[in-house]
């Protein structure tokens, strides 16, 4: 079942994060907001109880017409089955994406899994996907994390 979290789910979203390297861990506060404050822009998958997929996101209010994915984690066990690409459809799905017509996320290069995510989408959408270093290993992070890139697929046609 995918559903909009709750707060009650933060522990289990921060668990299933933490079961997701190399995603970066957030705090258990962070978690908490992002299933409260963003939930409009958060889902979860559940299975048998369990939440076993997660993504995190929103609108920027610099660019409300873009859909930042923030974090996307699929349990081991629910891997392999699309699950990721249908949470993202199902948040682009709710009213509180319309007049969305690009979709943005960063990506390290060696987040292989995530490129072959997002390819997918953009071809399964028929737009295009573009790529530019947004935050960078030594301007940014002090070389203690690889440069975030930014992944941009639209327009959307969806």
């Amino acid at each position: 079942m995918l559903r909009k979290p709750t707060a009650i789910d933060g522990p289990a979203v921060t668990g299933l994060i933490a079961a997701c390297p190399p995603l970066d861990p957030n705090s258990a506060y962070c978690n908490l907001l992002q299933c409260t404050h963003f939930a409009d822009f958060c889902i979860v998958a559940e299975r048998q109880g369990d939440v076993v997929g997660w993504v995190s996101g929103y609108r920027p209010p610099s660019s409300p017409e873009c859909f930042f994915v923030w974090q996307v984690a699929v349990s081991p066990a629910a891997r392999g089955v699309g699950l990721a690409g249908r949470m993202i459809e199902s948040l682009l799905d709710r009213p509180e994406a319309n007049g969305v017509s690009h979709l943005i996320t960063t990506v390290t290069d060696d987040n292989k899994p995530s490129w072959a995510l997002f390819e997918g989408l953009a071809t399964r959408w028929n737009a295009s996907l573009s790529k530019r270093a947004l935050f960078e290993r030594d301007a940014h992070f002090a070389g203690a994390h690889a440069t975030e890139w930014e992944a941009r697929i639209g327009p959307l046609r969806r």
